[in-house]
């Protein structure tokens, strides 16, 4: 299989003295730490890829969660060429046999498996086709190849006066329609975890490791994405302050400015219990996280998460660590935990302060609090939780009145009714 790397760029430029001409560090342009970039199973790096990941970064100005997610979706991409020993610029005279329209196909068959969202396979595809607009455009592939059918898809709403308004924009016959599975989703289609089972997940996980243990008491206590959670310091735990409105709880500032990285780089405080941030200050003075902090490089000593190798903890890294409690909770009967993904902690933590909001105040003071909680950017996502609450109530009244009626029956005598 294909391998996603990351390595250091450092802009190099040339310069001209009496000794001829000679290379060094470009400090004039910016660095980066972490560039992703795509290498093939027998060590060969994918240039074209990897030349698309460096432009998109520097010259693009995309952000590196972008870049991250994009050359992940060329990785699987890259995957499938290998597995089908197909070479990714093979198109034939036969739309049937084109590497692209294969690759859909096989997008499809997954979705169909229930193997993967139809989300996340319009995700994939799109990836893979701006990573070929790219290739045309720069002559890395022929331009009169036939890839695909551009087509042109024109969208119509209403603006606030009234008036239609029509955007025109170009598609492809590859795209991939991203059709909802039925039922109500919470944010990524995740369920919250049921009070008995959070508990039971905290007290394994508080036995084996401390900083796994410490993110998914974040993740429960005060909803935070594991972005956020990832790139803590300390000093964003010295500066948080008292709330005025709520004793016994602190609010720890999150996003631009704050060094704590927010999806869609929306600011707003975290509302954390005076008992867990103490325990989280007390772990970043242990001397266990301070030995790490020792090894660790300059820009990542102050991380509140540290891994044993004193490197920041990355998505990755932290979902490795999840798939080994999940294979450890499964033996040891935690049933919960066999599609258990931690953005699940965050749909537990919106679900619970909800319901109790919803116990003492209105629909719309509780929707409000939570998204200010959650850092919700749109009040639709929040809306999710107060129709899941009430959907749950709804099958809990349906599946009590289907035991009432069936205990009144019994199994037996209604097998016997005569029709």
């Amino acid at each position: 299989m294909a391998s996603l790397e990351f390595v250091h760029f450092q802009p190099w430029k040339a310069s001209l003295s009496d000794d001829g001409a000679a290379w060094g560090p470009d400090a004039a342009r910016r660095h980066i730490d972490a560039l992703p970039q795509l290498f093939w199973t027998d060590g060969s790096h994918w240039a074209e890829a990897n030349l698309w990941a460096l432009e998109r970064s520097v010259l693009g100005g995309s952000k590196p969660a972008t870049v991250l997610s994009l050359m992940r979706h060329l990785k699987a991409y890259a995957d499938f060429l290998e597995q089908q020993e197909l070479h990714w610029q093979h198109f034939p005279v036969r739309r049937d046999e084109r590497v692209l329209v294969r690759f859909r196909g096989e997008l499809i068959a997954k979705i169909g498996r229930s193997v993967l969202r139809s989300s996340t396979a319009r995700s994939r595809m799109s990836a893979v086709i701006q990573f070929y607009r790219y290739a045309r455009t720069h002559g890395l592939i022929g331009r009169d190849s036939p890839i695909w059918a551009d087509r042109q898809v024109s969208l119509s709403w209403l603006d606030t006066t009234g008036f239609q308004r029509t955007m025109t924009r170009t598609s492809t016959d590859l795209t991939i329609p991203n059709r909802a599975r039925p039922g109500l989703q919470l944010e990524d289609g995740l369920l919250p975890l049921s009070s008995r089972a959070m508990v039971e997940l905290l007290q394994f996980s508080a036995s084996r490791a401390r900083e796994l243990h410490l993110m998914l008491t974040l993740g429960f206590f005060t909803g935070a994405r594991l972005g956020s959670i990832l790139s803590l310091r300390r000093e964003n735990l010295e500066s948080a302050r008292p709330d005025p409105h709520a004793p016994g709880f602190h609010l720890l500032r999150i996003g631009p400015g704050t060094g704590v990285k927010t999806k869609f780089d929306v600011t707003g405080n975290l509302l954390i219990h005076d008992a867990l941030l103490a325990d989280l200050r007390s772990y970043g003075g242990s001397t266990g996280r301070l030995h790490r902090q020792v090894r660790a490089r300059p820009q990542d000593k102050s991380l509140l998460f540290l891994t044993r190798r004193s490197n920041a903890y990355s998505v990755n890294s932290v979902d490795r660590l999840i798939q080994e409690s999940r294979r450890e909770a499964l033996r040891e009967g935690m049933r919960f935990m066999e599609g258990f993904k931690f953005h699940q902690t965050r749909a537990t933590f919106g679900t619970w302060l909800m319901q109790i909001l919803l116990q003492v105040t209105s629909v719309a003071a509780a929707v409000a609090f939570v998204r200010e909680a959650m850092l919700h950017k749109h009040e639709s996502t929040t809306f999710r939780y107060v129709r899941f609450l009430e959907n749950t109530r709804n099958k809990e009244k349906v599946a009590e009145a289907f035991s009432q009626i069936f205990s009144g029956i019994g199994l037996g005598e209604w097998g016997t009714r005569d029709v």
